[in-house]
């Protein structure tokens, strides 16, 4: 029988309600012998298990020895039989391994184990699987059939991340391959975790986690057990990285499926219940994010291991609307929680509330109704992660709603979750090249006598599919949408979109600019010219999200903010200091490494990233040259003045980068000095036309109604189901 068929395609058992555990060993195997080896794996980091993992390690073991030799001695010849003994022996295997993969991981140090206690335990968990993978190798010539699914099945695991993009490599997919290399035929399990500590030690963001100097979140749904080995601590999720999850992991559509025979009421009126069934599916991918954080979320009480939520751009301008689905979602998430922290926190000794979601809802900054929508979530203690954010003001402004929210909680003695304040560098960035470009397009375009055939032949070397330049164009923008361009200006938006002109530094732009004598009339200095704007535009969302930390939470102001809090809402010192150390600025969207390196903040920062950018900085920390330590704390660098002075000759930068007159008098009442900061930043009532937002709406809702059509299409198929 084949041992991997039998795992891959295995499905654990229900859980009981309460657990029937009689000690945390009985519980582990319990738990572990059902099919869930994670859960299970994960009770252990219970801090009132420092400095006894090892006694109670010893007895899991003992027991799982137990089964395993059981399964060698009772195996009749049955299929059955012979499946039972696969999945006793492939999850005893997997248990410990996720329990020593938990143990080399960061979340050792978030419990409070001791060197010495780690490395005992793993001493008795590699002793113990090289003799039951001596076990199997007796069994079958030489072979260890299960022992090998296992690790193929962990590998296989890393291996999904952004599987489904091949022009694109992800930073665990990588690990994956390189702790595959490394196994070895004959010693298989040993040489797994050797090759896996290597991978997980060796990595800056695991360095960069113990030291304190950020926190890290992920981009992305999937991967993410092995990034919390690694120290992140949070994973973001819209509409384009649920239908992501589901490409690099069909198996999902699977489960979705089982989630609709179980709730056949989602399948009636199917066409009318389209936003509902989407926001299920987004669910089930949605829980195995929740559980991997959730033992994160309980150690620090929900100041850390919180997983963002994009609500339905649909209704995003809809306070009604996004609170009505923020609470329908949350309520789901506790029932849910309510059973697995029975399994997950079984006698642990912590007074962390059980059940709570350890969702945050991100709220799109995308129209004004933001800020009531942050200020109400807020008040009922359920965290926020505001997006679609890209301006000094627009932060601003959502963290005072955030602020007020925490306050009214706070004195209703509700506790605060950790909360986001996203800045969307990356996405910023790529508008204002769009404006450079198509601005320097129409100046070169004056120097032209047929302006159309000049702007045809430029689009068609940069890829725009033109056929009848006089026609309409239609093309994708980069954004995650397609534009119909029908005026000669609408075609210069066009082209100008990263989809095509990204970097600035491409060949033909660079052609068609020195031609019409743009900045120099030769190649190179025209080349020259765009390198900078490249090199200037760059720097244009760290210096947005170095400016809003400076304003909230710098060490000069964040002492101004805790005597505001408390003179403003009349909160006692430690209710001030829970809500400012519970606001993260989180930028997003990054582009290069050095959108991370450059905001690094041991103090309410948390870079999310994106898996390949993930492996764009450990590449560039493992070059010869490289030095972490210019970087601590580097959202407090000084940067060029000239790259400031370059960018506000944009009005969308002095739109982004400035504060407006509501804000410069609060900051004034809080005492913090913002002269110079200017008066131009973007008002509530501009947020909606922003061109980075209006962008990045339409991709997220484009993205989102797509997804939703293929939902509802699977939805169609089980309805089916029961109509025969």
């Amino acid at each position: 029988m084949d041992a991997y068929s039998v795992l891959a395609n295995s499905k654990p058992k229900e859980l009981s309600s309460p657990p029937q555990s009689l000690d945390h060993a009985d519980h582990v195997v319990r738990t572990a012998l059902l099919g869930y080896t994670n859960l299970a794996a994960d009770h252990l980091l219970n801090p009132g298990l420092v400095g006894k993992l090892i006694g109670v390690l010893g007895h899991i073991i003992r027991q799982l020895n137990l089964e395993f030799m059981k399964s060698r001695i009772e195996v009749g010849d049955s299929s059955e039989e012979k499946e039972r003994k696969i999945l006793i022996r492939g999850r005893a295997y997997d248990v410990l391994l996720e329990i020593a993969i938990n143990l080399l991981g960061w979340e050792k140090d978030l419990v409070g184990f001791s060197d010495e206690e780690v490395a005992k335990c793993l001493s008795i968990i590699k002793e113990t699987l090289r003799e039951w993978e001596n076990i199997e190798r007796d069994e079958n010539n030489g072979e260890a059939p299960i022992a090998q699914a296992v690790i193929q099945l962990k590998i296989e695991d890393m291996k999904k991340v952004m599987a489904n993009n091949p022009k694109r490599k992800g930073m665990i997919a990588i690990m994956g391959e390189n702790i595959e290399k490394r196994i070895e035929k004959d010693d298989l399990m040993l040489s797994f975790l050797d090759a896996v500590e290597e991978e997980i030690h060796s990595n800056i963001y695991y360095i960069m986690s113990k030291e304190k100097m950020c926190r890290f979140g992920n981009d992305y749904a999937i991967g993410l057990r092995w990034l919390r080995r690694l120290g992140y601590v949070q994973v973001s999720t819209n509409p384009v990285l649920a239908a992501i999850a589901y490409k690099d992991d069909p198996k999902l559509w699977e489960k979705f499926k089982d989630y609709l025979r179980k709730h056949p009421e989602l399948l009636e009126n199917i066409d009318k219940q389209k936003d509902e069934l989407a926001m299920a599916a987004t669910m089930m991918a949605l829980w195995p994010n929740m559980e991997v954080f959730r033992p994160i979320a309980l150690l620090l009480n929900y100041r850390d291991g919180m997983i963002s939520y994009q609500l339905n751009p649909n209704v995003a301008s809809s306070v009604e609307g996004s609170l009505k689905d923020a609470l329908k979602i949350y309520s789901a998430a506790q029932e849910y929680f309510k059973k697995y922290d029975e399994y997950l926190a079984w006698n642990w000794p912590i007074e962390t509330e059980k059940g709570r979601p350890n969702i945050v809802f991100k709220v799109a900054g995308s129209s004004s109704a933001a800020i009531e929508i942050t200020r109400k979530l807020e008040s009922l203690g359920i965290g926020t992660n505001n997006t679609v954010t890209y301006t000094v003001a627009q932060e601003a402004r959502l963290i005072l709603a955030k602020m007020e929210g925490m306050a009214k909680a706070l004195k209703k003695g509700i506790s605060t979750t950790r909360n986001y304040e996203t800045n969307m560098g990356g996405r910023l960035e790529g508008h204002l090249r769009e404006v450079v470009a198509a601005t320097l397009i129409r100046q070169a375009l004056e120097k032209y006598e047929d302006k159309l055939a000049a702007l045809t032949e430029l689009a068609k070397e940069l890829g725009v599919p033109v056929q009848d330049p006089e026609a309409p164009w239609t093309a994708e923008t980069g954004w995650g949408y397609q534009v119909t361009a029908k005026t000669l200006d609408e075609k210069i938006e066009l082209v100008s979109f990263r989809a095509y002109l990204r970097p600035l530094v491409k060949e033909p732009f660079i052609r068609f600019l020195a031609k019409a004598g743009i900045s120099g009339k030769t190649e190179d200095k025209v080349r020259e010219f765009l390198e900078d704007w490249e090199k200037t535009i760059g720097y244009a969302g760290t210096l947005v999200a170095q400016r809003v930390w400076w304003i909230f939470f710098s060490p000069e102001n964040k002492r101004k903010w805790l005597a505001y809090l408390i003179r403003k809402y009349g909160l006692k010192p430690e209710q001030a200091e829970e809500i400012l150390n519970n606001i993260d600025v989180l930028p997003a969207s990054k582009r290069k490494p050095l959108d991370t390196l450059l905001t690094l903040a041991s103090n309410n920062m948390t870079n999310t990233e994106f898996p390949d950018h993930q492996l764009k900085v450990l590449n560039v920390s493992r070059k010869p040259d490289f030095d972490l330590s210019k970087y601590k704390n580097s959202i407090m660098l000084k940067h060029d003045p000239r790259i400031v002075e370059k960018l506000l000759q944009l009005e969308d930068f002095r739109k982004a980068y400035e504060l407006t007159p509501e804000l410069v008098e609060v900051f004034k009442e809080v005492e913090i000095n913002v002269d110079g900061f200017g008066l131009n930043g973007l008002k509530p009532e501009e947020w909606s036309s922003f061109g980075s937002a209006v962008k990045t709406m339409s991709g997220f809702t484009n993205a989102y109604n797509r997804f939703r059509e293929e939902v509802v299409k699977v939805a169609k198929e089980v309805a089916k189901e029961f109509s025969r």
